[in-house]
This record gives C-alpha cells, sequence and structure tokens, in this order.
C-alpha cells in the first residue's frame, strides 16, 4: 500500500497519466475506422472555405462541410479569386476516394488525408458562393492574405506567417534533402523567436513576471486559433506549461513538462502522433529542453556547435525512417541555415509584413538561400541510403541517446549504431523479386542476398511512378544502385521511367532487347552514353557474382512485343522466368528452342493479354505460381478470362487486386506478401 502512495504521489503522477493517454490513443487509433458521413453518389455539398491555394488552371479548396473535404477544380478565368476564407460556398461535383501508390514504403496520401479526417476529393464541376465570411479569425487571415498577395515573397510569408508550404516542388525538395525543411515552417524556433521579441518589448513596459507571460501565453494562444499547425500546437503548449512552472509553485519537471505536453496535444488532436511535423518538432524540441544544460557551461563554440549536433542526432532516425536517405552536408547547412532564418529572414519577415517595402530586400536574401540549397541539394558525395528502420530499433536509438547525453564518454556508441546499421542490409540471407504495382505497365526488381546484387526489369511508363513509387522503396531497402536495368522492350510502359532513373540513381549497365530502337531506346541510349553507363543488346546470357541470368532468344521478328527480352535464371530449385509482352508466336519459338519446363514463378506476358499465355505454353511451364501485371480498371478488359482459365492450376496474383507483389525466399522458404493500400480506381 505504501509502495502504490509512492507512485500515485506527484513525482509521478503526470508521467503515469501521460503513458495511459499515449496507450489509450494508440489503441484507439489502431482500431479507428474513418467512416464518412458522404454517400459515394453525393453531388451537392456545402461547407465554409478553411484554405485555398490557386494555380494557373486549377483552384484546390480544404472545405469543412459535414466533415472535411478537398475539392479540385479547374477554371477558365480568374473570378474565383474572389473567394476569400470564411466564404460559405456550394460546390456541385463527384466524389473520389484519394490515390495512393500500391508499393511497399512509399507515401500513403489516402491515409495522411484520413489522418485530418479527409475521406473524399470533390472533383467539381461547379462552384458558387452564398454567403461571405463573417468569421473574425478567417477576418485576419484574409487581410494577411490581401497584404501579402502582392509581393514578391508571397510564398516564403505565407510560410513563416501562415503555416502553409506553397513553395514549389524543386526548392521543398532541395530543402527536404539538405535536412533545412523544418527551418521554413512554423516550429519551436519561430515560436522562441516570436516569444523572444515579446518579452523584449515588455521587458521595456514592466516588470511584472506574471503579466508578462501572461499576455504572451494570451499572444501564443490567439496565434495557434489562427494559424493550427502540429508544430504549433506543441510549441504553444509546451510554453504555456513552462509559464505555469515559471509563475508558480507546482515546480512541475521538465521530464514532466515534456510528458505532458505529448499528452496535452494528444487529448485535442488524437491523430497527431501520426503527423511527421508533430514528430520533429516534438522530439527536437524536447531532447534540446532537457538537455540544454548540458553544455551551457561549455565554451561558446561548443554552445554554438551542441544545439545543430543534437537536432541532427534527434531527427536521424524521423529522417531516414521518412527518406531513407541523409546528406550529411545538412549538418553544414544547418550551421550556415539557422542563424541566419532565425536572426534575419523570419524577423525580416515578420517586418515585411509591417513594412512591405522591404519585401525587395527579403526577396534577393531568400533567392540567395534558394541557389544555395539547390546547389547543396546536388552534392550526392555524402548523401548516403539507409534501409527503412524498425520503430523497435527507433526506440533503442533514442534510449541509447539518451545514455551517451548524460555519459558523454560513450557518445563513440552511437556512431557505431549508425555505421553498423548502414551496412545492416548486406546482412539479408533472402532473394527477393518484387513486381510492383505500375498500373497498365511493367517494372520488376531482383534483389540477390547478401548485396550480391540488384536487377530492375523495366521501369513502368511515367517518371512520377519512378520519382514516387520504385526509387523510395529501393532506397527503403537499402539498394544503392542498380547493377542491371534490363528493358525487356521499348513501348512506353516498360522503358517510360528509364530516363528519370539513370537521372535520378546509379545505374551500372543497361540491357536493351534485340531489334530496331524505339525513339525511346534511342534517347534512353543517348543519356547512357552521356552519364557514361554500359549499355548492351542482343545478349544471351549475364552474370552477378555467381547467379547467372539467362535471355532466351529465338530470332528477330518484326514487331517490339515478339522482340522483348525474355528472361530465365534458377537460384536454388527455384525457377524463374519473366516474359516481357512476348505473344503467342515467340512462345512457340522458345518451346521449340529451348529445354525449360516447371517453372515455378512466371511473370505472365503482356498483362494477361489473349495474345499471350497459350495453353500449350502454360501446359509445359506449369507455374506455381502466375503473377500479372495489370492496371485497374484498364481499357484492354486485361487480364482476359480465357488467360486466367489457362492459369487456373496456379496460384494467380494480379497488381490490380493485390498491389505490389513481394516475393521472398531462399533454400528452405518462400514466402510472399502483398501491398494493396487502397482500392481506387
Amino acid at each position: 500500500m505504501k509502495k502504490l502512495k509512492t507512485i500515485l504521489s506527484s513525482k509521478y503522477i503526470f508521467k503515469i497519466l501521460s503513458l495511459v493517454i499515449l496507450i489509450c490513443d494508440i489503441i484507439y487509433l489502431q482500431n479507428y475506422h474513418f467512416i464518412s458521413k458522404y454517400q459515394p453518389s453525393d453531388n451537392t455539398f456545402i461547407g465554409t472555405i478553411d484554405n485555398y491555394q490557386v494555380t494557373d488552371t486549377e483552384l484546390t479548396i480544404e472545405v469543412n462541410a459535414k466533415e472535411k473535404l478537398i475539392v479540385k477544380y479547374n477554371f477558365e478565368n480568374n473570378s474565383l479569386n474572389k473567394l476569400s476564407l470564411g466564404d460559405k460556398i456550394i460546390i456541385e461535383g463527384k466524389l473520389t476516394v484519394p490515390e495512393s501508390l500500391n508499393i511497399p514504403n512509399t507515401f500513403n496520401y489516402q491515409k495522411y488525408l484520413q489522418y485530418q479526417k479527409i475521406y473524399y476529393i470533390v472533383e467539381a464541376t461547379s462552384i458558387r458562393k452564398i454567403k461571405n465570411n463573417r468569421n473574425f479569425l478567417f477576418t485576419i487571415k484574409n487581410i494577411i492574405y490581401q497584404r501579402i498577395t502582392s509581393l514578391k515573397s508571397k510564398d516564403y510569408l505565407e510560410v513563416f506567417l501562415l503555416g502553409q508550404n506553397n513553395l514549389s516542388r524543386d526548392i521543398s525538395n532541395a530543402y527536404r534533402k539538405i535536412g533545412a525543411s523544418h527551418l521554413f515552417s512554423i516550429s519551436g524556433m519561430h515560436i522562441s523567436i516570436l516569444t523572444s521579441l515579446i518579452f523584449f518589448y515588455l521587458n521595456k513596459v514592466t516588470y511584472n513576471k506574471k503579466l508578462k507571460y501572461l499576455i504572451a501565453d494570451i499572444i501564443l494562444v490567439f496565434y495557434l486559433l489562427l494559424i493550427n499547425t502540429p508544430s504549433l500546437l506543441r510549441s504553444t503548449i509546451m510554453f504555456l506549461l513552462i509559464s505555469i512552472n515559471k509563475i508558480s509553485k507546482l515546480k512541475i519537471t521538465k521530464v514532466d513538462i515534456v510528458l505532458l505536453t505529448l499528452a496535452l496535444s494528444i487529448i485535442i488532436n488524437p491523430f497527431i502522433i501520426y503527423q511527421i511535423g508533430f514528430i520533429y518538432s516534438y522530439l527536437i524540441s524536447s531532447f534540446l529542453f532537457l538537455f540544454q544544460n548540458k553544455f551551457s557551461k561549455k565554451k561558446k563554440l561548443i554552445k554554438i556547435i551542441f544545439p545543430i549536433f543534437l537536432s541532427f542526432l534527434v531527427s536521424f532516425p524521423i529522417t531516414i525512417y521518412q527518406n531513407y536517405e541523409i546528406n550529411f552536408i545538412s549538418l553544414l547547412i544547418n550551421f550556415l541555415f539557422l542563424p541566419l532564418v532565425s536572426t534575419i529572414i523570419f524577423p525580416l519577415s515578420l517586418l515585411t509584413l509591417l513594412f512591405p517595402y522591404l519585401d525587395s530586400f527579403l526577396f534577393h536574401l531568400l533567392s540567395v538561400v534558394e541557389k544555395v540549397a539547390l546547389f547543396c541539394s546536388n552534392i550526392t558525395v555524402i548523401t548516403f541510403i539507409f534501409s527503412k528502420p524498425h520503430f523497435f530499433l527507433i526506440i533503442f536509438y533514442y534510449f541509447l541517446l539518451v545514455i551517451t547525453l548524460k555519459h558523454p564518454k560513450y557518445f563513440y556508441l552511437i556512431f557505431i549504431f549508425i555505421f553498423l546499421y548502414y551496412f545492416s542490409p548486406n546482412l539479408n540471407n533472402k532473394i527477393n523479386i518484387t513486381v510492383f504495382d505500375v498500373g497498365e505497365a511493367d517494372s520488376s526488381l531482383i534483389t540477390f542476398p547478401f548485396n550480391q546484387g540488384n536487377i530492375l526489369i523495366d521501369t513502368g511508363k511515367s517518371s512520377y511512378i519512378m520519382e514516387n513509387g520504385i526509387i523510395p522503396y529501393l532506397k527503403s531497402k537499402g539498394i544503392r544502385k542498380i547493377n542491371y536495368l534490363i528493358i525487356s522492350h521499348g513501348d512506353l510502359d516498360h522503358i517510360g521511367g528509364a530516363s528519370y532513373l539513370v537521372d535520378n540513381f546509379p545505374v551500372e549497365k543497361i540491357i536493351l532487347n534485340d531489334g530496331e530502337n524505339t525513339d525511346l531506346e534511342l534517347s534512353l541510349i543517348d543519356l547512357s552514353k552521356e552519364k557514361k553507363i554500359k549499355y548492351y543488346q542482343s545478349v544471351s546470357s549475364f552474370s552477378l557474382n555467381k547467379h547467372k541470368l539467362y535471355i532466351l532468344h529465338t530470332q528477330n521478328y518484326d514487331n517490339e512485343n515478339d522482340n522483348s527480352n525474355v528472361i530465365y535464371f534458377k537460384y536454388f530449385n527455384y525457377k524463374f522466368l519473366f516474359m516481357g509482352d512476348a505473344s503467342l508466336i515467340k512462345e512457340k519459338d522458345i518451346l521449340e528452342k529451348y529445354n525449360i519446363k516447371d517453372i515455378d514463378f512466371l511473370k505472365v506476358g503482356h498483362h494477361g493479354s489473349s495474345s499471350s499465355s497459350s495453353k500449350e505454353f502454360i501446359d509445359a511451364m506449369k507455374p506455381k505460381y502466375s503473377i500479372i501485371s495489370v492496371g485497374r480498371n484498364n481499357s484492354y478488359g486485361h487480364p482476359k478470362d480465357s488467360v486466367l482459365d489457362i492459369l487456373s492450376q496456379s496460384n494467380i496474383y494480379r497488381t490490380d487486386l493485390d498491389g505490389s507483389i513481394e516475393i521472398k525466399l531462399n533454400k528452405k522458404k518462400c514466402q510472399i506478401r502483398t501491398y494493396l493500400q487502397n482500392k481506387g480506381g
């Protein structure tokens, strides 16, 4: 009983309470199923504008209706620029479910929106205002919008003042690659600057400590109501708790402040623990808050370096969990950008709101920053790819970091851990074959165990799939180069993403098919020459370490499909056959020329078209598993029922129904896993 009283004492109560709230939130989110208030057939929606963005031809609005909706509207004139935040509008249009790539370890847009309680996107056919804004907070935001809308630094002012990132894709990616994206969003650093400015002026007016904290608290709460972002919520709650601690006798410990900040954030928004901005902000600010006194008595240079270095170490596992790579130039960049943003750019942004004539100077300064960011983001020499870490490995990392911060003599353990983890993909003892869900197209990856080599067969039809799907997947598996890029043939759905891959990821060698080159193949050849990448045609076999793969040549045909590279190889007792778009004619020639049968894994030809997969060929191959790369609701009607009947004696996997298909096997065991993140069209 005495022990129970001790546990329930004020020393432990906040810790227990915070832990209980966190556990309850995790259980709640694991069992949460979002149920929309709309029916898929609904076509009229009434709500108020929470946010909007206008480009040359498209208007995107976040509407607060029965539930939050994202509205997309294409228009030909600028009449809709007259819309304001808080206006009530009526929308006519069609509800669509947000799409996500069904490729593992890629960004799931559908879940991202659901964590914000957004289930549908409206493809609008008409939008009409029915009531003007009368909300005070929206009025303030509209005034800020109107004040900055004509300024050249508008995009950055929206970032720093309104928490809305409308920066261009290239610039946003550049900041992300160099680890500086947190500086260009409302975060704890910006709130610290803002509160410092508030106290600077309040110190000239009053010595009353309680009054100063009270005024600062009111200003921050008002700002939070105006600009509700996860990072700002975290910063405001933490500042309020610190304020209470400063002006009361509660004597809340730093650890309790950190835990209570998390607990209160969860109570306000249970989904906040899934939002990457909050995670970054919370972890970095918490570590800095808890360990800021650790080096306070050190030399001035160390006091300057320590927060930047600690921020890098704290953000490291989250960065590689999210992006699968880290550019170590980010350490140097933060030494430059952190003081620049905190002491010049952010305060100057606040002043530009009041004095617009400063815009020109701010714009030129930001232009220089952008050029530096773009230049540094292209320095890939010190960019390292890390495989996606397991959740428990991240927990262990932070446990190790806390120990090393308390006992700096063990700091080297962190670097040993990072070093060992970097090489951990070399310990994988299984061959991985992944057939990517790339729609009505083809792309497959073969990864041999113990980092013995990687082969990519085809690239899908677009650079979008390559940039947002396949390349992130490669990085998430710790793959740092493609040894062989094999293009089965030169049609768009097989080679369309090749140039983007070669431009943005290390490729050692390229193998093209026989026959006359298509325009896309010629472009890839020119690029490979420019990049000094070896390319080959008319290859009958090639080796990768101890593994030999065969390309089944029969003859030159007068069409690109039959000239497809058909790839065969064995691994232990498993046999694999990738058919490309080879037709019935080439299948017959393969049967006549090669003694191949009893295939374990057949990558079915031509997306399940009736022009491939003859009964004679399938009866000879007798595949145990048949894998079809095919697009959802495709206009060709693939895969054909006749082909499915022929393949019915095998286990059939389809990317349209199963998403990406991942096969892992060694001598003793075979595992097949599918990845269907959404069931959109």
